[in-house]
């Protein structure tokens, strides 16, 4: 089993769920205004512990983001 952080930062969303840009070592693409983007930072296969995934849904905007996800953070 794959252990760690083995997988992709994100990916952009549109049409098809996992599409260009892609986002951490394997992305090269800039980001632009209109861009929306899953950002899944995550960790598993942690012996005795697991694992977790985040995943929030990112608007590109011409001065930063805007997260479109609302759901909390705290547990």
């Amino acid at each position: 089993m794959t252990k760690g952080f083995y997988f992709g930062l994100g990916h952009g969303v549109g049409l098809e769920v996992h599409e260009p840009p892609s986002l951490g070592l394997s992305g090269g693409e800039p980001l632009i205004a209109g861009d929306v983007l899953a950002v899944e930072p995550g960790i598993e296969g942690l012996e005795g512990i697991g694992g977790v995934r985040f995943e929030d849904l990112l608007l590109v905007t011409e001065d930063g983001c805007e997260t479109l996800t609302r759901y909390p953070y705290d547990l």
